[in-house]
């Protein structure tokens, strides 16, 4: 073999070596990314508490979808479906910090139970109600209060009990593989709602939901409660309290990601009162239809999730840029043609609105002091779910009177707003500091 013929081999070598580790590189990758995803299924109370809410939160799913339908049909007003909407978030308006201050000091894990065995007896109360063609409109008013009163308890030690099963280091992942059943029970539950409303009626939706508070309840129970991470809880209430609310007060890195939620909860995530008008009034569809909408939400809220379980980095560097997402994907929804290009404007919302609120989750509980963690999540909770009253009154009304398109435009650019304050406050990588006001 020639020297030319010899340092053409060596080239064509060393070009074989570096493809090769390239494609070594990125196997790596995806593998690293795949682990991170997973790697909180290896604890065995958190795996137990993921296929739980698999179930629970599917019924839910049903549930929400059942609950805005019969309000429409009943009425034929979205103005009433908002109403419905704000009642139910209206207590964890006002019990949200007092939740959180409870699941500070109790065990968040029987705390759980009770929650459950709650919601579980209201569905199946309003399953036989409406199987049984009694139910009136002030009935379904009053169930969406009561189950707001023990949203009011749940979201937050939810929330909160993540972190004992996981700890600091997972919880970020833990939340996003949270967000990504969450939102495959999106998908599952809407889906199978709609085909139950048109097939056999609404109120086998309630019923099924209040079965499927089963599977959580019995996770529960079969946890190992001796792998709990507890926090301390020796100081009084008042105390904590008083304590905690002029930590968030005076820390920017919270109180940022609370204001931006509130006004995304508000503007934004109101679903349940804007789909099922858009999907009658704009595309002239029924349940079925407004089943689907909800999953093309699943399914981005899925990509979503996914993603936001993958990383490595700290959640506090993207939520203006899931602001951003989520302008497009509301904007594109107002302005749709047509019902196919509406779902797949939708899938862009669900996965934007997923990583965003998991995001300022994840951000709000690792910064904040580990006795409080509950009362901060509790003020999360109030944030994003007790803010709803007036956003579900408010889009309800926009959507009825001037059109649904309008009453999504709003929500496009009040995260248009979020994300420009965002980047104003913390610069163009809106990355949070440990920054006070």
């Amino acid at each position: 073999m020639t020297a030319k013929e010899t340092a053409l081999t060596q080239r064509q070598q060393t070009a074989s070596d570096r493809q090769s580790s390239g494609q070594h590189q990125v196997v790596t990758w995806g593998t690293g990314r795949g682990r991170r995803i997973l790697s909180v299924l290896s604890i065995r109370n958190y795996r137990l508490f993921f296929l739980g809410q698999v179930v629970s939160v599917s019924g839910t799913w049903m549930q929400r979808v059942a609950q805005s339908w019969l309000v429409l049909e009943i009425t034929n007003s979205g103005t009433a479906v908002g109403a419905v909407t704000a009642l139910q978030a209206a207590p964890v308006l006002i019990l949200g910090p007092f939740g959180g201050s409870l699941a500070d000091r109790l065990d968040k894990r029987r705390l759980l139970m009770v929650t459950q065995i709650a919601a579980g007896t209201l569905a199946v109360g309003l399953a036989i109600l409406v199987l049984t063609d009694r139910v009136e409109l002030w009935m379904i008013y009053g169930f969406a209060l009561l189950l707001g009163v023990s949203s009011s308890v749940d979201s937050p030690a939810r929330q909160a009990f993540v972190m004992e099963m996981v700890g600091r280091d997972k919880l970020t992942n833990a939340l996003g593989l949270n967000s990504v059943l969450v939102n495959v029970a999106r998908m599952i539950g809407p889906a199978i709602a709609g085909l139950l409303i048109v097939a056999a009626g609404i109120g086998l939706c309630f019923l099924f939901n209040g079965l499927s508070y089963l599977a959580l309840i019995v996770a529960l129970l079969l946890m190992n409660t001796s792998q709990l991470e507890k926090s301390d809880t020796r100081d009084s209430k008042e105390r904590r309290m008083r304590a905690a609310f002029a930590y968030v007060r005076g820390t920017r890195e919270l109180m940022v990601p609370l204001l931006m939620v509130v006004v995304i909860s508000i503007f934004v995530y109101e679903f349940e009162v804007i789909l099922p008008l858009l999907a009658r009034f704009t595309f002239g569809g029924d349940a079925g239809t407004f089943g689907t909408m909800f999953g093309a939400i699943g399914v981005g809220a899925l990509i979503g999730g996914l993603h936001t379980a993958s990383r490595s980095r700290s959640p506090d560097d993207s939520l203006a840029a899931a602001a951003i997402l989520l302008c497009v994907g509301m904007a594109a929804t107002t302005f749709a043609p047509t019902l196919i290009f509406a779902l797949i404007a939708l899938v862009l919302v669900g996965a934007a609105g997923t990583g965003f609120l998991a995001l300022a989750n994840s951000s709000l509980q690792l910064k904040s002091p580990t006795e409080s963690r509950g009362f901060v999540v509790g003020l999360w909770a109030v944030a994003f779910l007790g803010s709803r009253p007036f956003g579900a009154l408010l889009i309800g009304y926009v959507g009825e009177n001037a059109g649904p398109r309008y009453g999504i435009g709003i929500g496009a650019v009040a995260a248009a707003v979020v994300a420009i304050w965002a980047l104003r406050v913390f610069g163009p990588a809106s990355s949070i500091q440990s920054k006070h006001v």
